[in-house]
C-alpha cells in the first residue's frame, strides 16, 4: 500500500499559505480547517516550508502572545521532508516516526500533490489489519 492509495481516499487537497502570513493568521487558518498543519508555498507554487501548530505553540511558550505577530517565516520549517506518491505506508511510518512529526507533504515531479498525516497512516494500517483479519475469518470459514 502506497500514500498513492491514501491521497485517492481522503482527496489531495492541501492547505497552504503564504510565507509573509503572520503567525496569528496561520492560527486562525488552522483552527477554522482543524487541521495540525499548513504547507508555505513560494511565489511559483513550490514547497518553501511547513508550519505546525506545535510550531506555534512552541514559540508562544517562549516568546509569549505577541510572537502571533511574527511571519510565518520566521517559525516555519525550511527543510521540509517530503515523499513521492509511491511512498509505502510503512515507509511513510517510518519516516514520521524517526524525524517526529505529523505531517508529510507529497511531491510529484516537483510540484504538491497531497499531504498525508500520521491519523491518515495509522487510520490504513488499522482498515489494513482488519480486512486481513476478516480475510482470515472468511478462509477459515470456507475451509
Amino acid at each position: 500500500m502506497t500514500v498513492k492509495h491514501i491521497l485517492e481516499r481522503k482527496g489531495r487537497d492541501v492547505v497552504t499559505m503564504q510565507p509573509t502570513a503572520t503567525l496569528a493568521e496561520a492560527a486562525q487558518l488552522l483552527a477554522q480547517k482543524r487541521i495540525g498543519a499548513v504547507v508555505l508555498l513560494d511565489g511559483d507554487g513550490k514547497v518553501n516550508g511547513i508550519l505546525s501548530e506545535r510550531d506555534i505553540v512552541r514559540l508562544i511558550g517562549t516568546k509569549g502572545i505577541s510572537a502571533l505577530e511574527e511571519p510565518v517565516s520566521k517559525v516555519m520549517t525550511l527543510k521540509v521532508v517530503t515523499c513521492p506518491e509511491n511512498t509505502t505506508v510503512i515507509e511513510a511510518m517510518e519516516i514520521m516516526t524517526e524525524r517526529r512529526f505529523r505531517h508529510l507533504p507529497v511531491i510529484e515531479e516537483g510540484k504538491l500533490v497531497g499531504l498525508v498525516s500520521i491519523g491518515d497512516i495509522v487510520a490504513e494500517r488499522i482498515a489494513r489489519a482488519e480486512q486481513e483479519a476478516e480475510d482470515i475469518r472468511n478462509y477459515i470459514a470456507t475451509s
